[in-house]
């Protein structure tokens, strides 16, 4: 089976975060008024070929906690679904 992964980086809460600082900054200049606590992240999408879910969740989290994530300073969140057809 084949499934479609997402991984989402952020920094950990508490870790500054200079690059949602700065947008921050930017929105009331820009006409946005009332958003607040803006944080920068990074998705990555690709798809995984495993036996079942739970195997491709396996991977997936892997490969997240040991190249998309720095675990000192990062935090990942995966979102998976099966790809029909596959």
């Amino acid at each position: 089976m084949r499934f479609a992964a997402c991984v989402e980086v952020r920094l950990r809460p508490g870790i500054a975060d200079p690059e949602g600082a700065t947008i921050e900054r930017a929105l009331p200049a820009l006409g946005f008024s009332g958003v607040h606590g803006i944080r920068a992240g990074r998705a990555f999408r690709f798809e995984v070929d495993a036996p079942d879910e739970a195997a491709a969740r396996a991977r997936a989290q892997s490969l997240a906690h040991r190249l998309l994530a720095n675990p000192v300073i990062e935090e990942s969140h995966l979102e998976l679904a099966p790809i029909e057809g596959h």
